[in-house]
């Protein structure tokens, strides 16, 4: 369940993570937007594993939408479908967003907490401790961070 204001995940964003957490299947994917509609022999040339494993790995990227296969004569060709990445792509861009957000008003949150318990931290300090005395005008001692600079 996605928080209250924030976009629901795409349903297919399980499958597309799975799918892209193996380094051979992002290589195909990368191979396939380059040389556009490949066939797994195709495909199998160009990476350091099988022909069969090259065929269960776009069979996992064809199950996550990722690419789309078409019959050409004898051979199945293989294409890039980008929807399921750019969907993938615009919640996470989303989510980076709100987390930027929440941690720009924590950041406040704690900066203004400081301010009040230490009103005179960052401004200067107070005259005492201005002079050197190393003493607060309510008689604490200046600590090392606090005071001019």
């Amino acid at each position: 369940m996605s928080p209250a204001g924030a976009p629901a995940a795409p349903p297919e964003i399980d499958g597309v993570f799975a799918a892209l957490a193996d380094p051979t299947r992002r290589l195909l994917l990368d191979l396939l937007a380059v040389r556009r509609p490949s066939s797994a022999t195709t495909l199998a040339a160009e990476v350091t594993v099988s022909r069969q494993a090259v065929v269960q790995h776009l069979a996992v990227l064809e199950r996550a939408r990722l690419v789309a296969a078409r019959r050409a004569g004898r051979e199945v060709l293989f294409s890039v479908r980008p929807e399921p990445l750019l969907a993938t792509a615009s919640w996470m861009t989303h989510l980076a967003e709100t987390w930027d957000e929440r941690l720009r008003l924590l950041k406040q949150r704690a900066e203004a907490a400081e301010r009040a318990e230490n009103p005179g931290a960052g401004r200067g300090g107070d005259e005492a401790a201005v002079r050197g005395t190393g003493r607060h005008a309510d008689g604490g001692d200046v600590r090392p961070g606090q005071g001019p600079g």
